[in-house]
């Protein structure tokens, strides 16, 4: 089976491609009849060019950009990579969760600009993170392993979602009252009609003075105009690594204390991209077999 690939994915499963082509989307400037499958990274995939077109393996999970109803109705077969990089994803979370709660960035940087002092004034003093409460958008599989890292924080979990579980992980809120609750705010939920914008002016609102909002899902969760006023206006803090239109990041945000911003790190760590690709490669040969998918997108999701 010809694929297409629109980079050359981490790993050695890679090289298993016998006959691929390493071409981004930008520079496909007409139609291939040879192209059977096709491996993108979330990437709006150009149907009309791709006739022949048997199967898009996604190298992640989130698959908001792809165009997979109108796969779906061409018969192709659109696959992701879930499970192999949620421990990375949450260690990311966590991690944005800890250097927005102990002002970690701050502190690096007065370091390294020679500001420090014999001693931090009263208002460059932190918050502990154990004994807060932790609010956890979407309890699948990331959120649960935020969840599972919380319990060493001795953390009061909360959680809500569209269909409410029996956990002893967290406790259900709905999603106001959550908000309002929770010291920390963690969002992983996937991006949908429903869910775009749905962290808004008046939800960003019912935070607490001095509560934190952490983003490692998708960029589009959150009213960004609405999140940098209330950065500027300094009443709460945030941790993204995702933005609306990456990879621009809001100007506004970039010379802010109180946001950690990185660069959509949640899989970046070798191990979790080596499964993703092997994941990618697993589903394609599957395909090309006549087998089903390993993890395919199933329509309507």
């Amino acid at each position: 089976m010809r694929v297409l690939a629109t980079r050359r994915y981490p790993g050695p499963a890679f090289d298993e491609l016998t006959d691929v082509e390493v071409l981004p989307l930008a520079a496909l400037d007409g139609p291939r009849a040879d192209v059977e499958g096709i491996v993108v990274a979330n990437e709006l995939v150009p149907l009309d060019l791709l006739p022949e077109l048997r199967v898009v393996a996604n190298f992640g999970v989130g698959y908001d950009r792809i165009g997979v109803e109108a796969c779906h109705a061409r018969g192709v077969v659109v696959t992701n990579t879930p499970g192999v990089l949620d421990a990375a994803t949450a260690d990311l979370a966590f991690a944005l969760i800890l250097a927005t709660r102990r002002r970690v960035v701050e502190g690096d940087r007065l370091v390294r600009s020679g500001g420090w002092g014999r001693s931090w004034s009263e208002g460059t003093l932190a918050e502990e993170l154990t004994g807060s409460t932790l609010g956890i958008v979407g309890l699948g599989r990331i959120g649960s392993a935020v969840a599972r890292r919380a319990r060493g924080f001795d953390l009061q979990v909360l959680y809500t979602q569209r269909t409410r579980v029996e956990t002893e992980l967290a406790d259900y809120r709905e999603l106001d009252d959550l908000l309002a609750e929770s010291d920390v705010v963690t969002l992983h939920t996937p991006l949908t009609p429903e869910t775009e914008g749905f962290i808004d002016a008046r939800r960003l609102g019912l935070l607490r003075d001095g509560a934190c909002l952490v983003n490692t899902a998708r960029g589009e969760l959150v009213d960004e105009a609405a999140l940098v006023a209330e950065l500027v206006f300094g009443r709460i803090r945030a941790g993204l690594d995702v933005f609306a239109a990456e990879p621009h990041v809001p100007t506004e945000l970039i010379g802010l204390a109180n946001v950690v911003l990185t660069p959509h790190l949640g899989s970046a760590t070798r191990q979790a991209r080596k499964a993703m690709t092997r994941l990618v490669v697993d589903n394609l040969r599957a395909v090309e077999r006549g087998d089903p998918p390993l993890t395919p997108v199933s329509a309507g999701r």
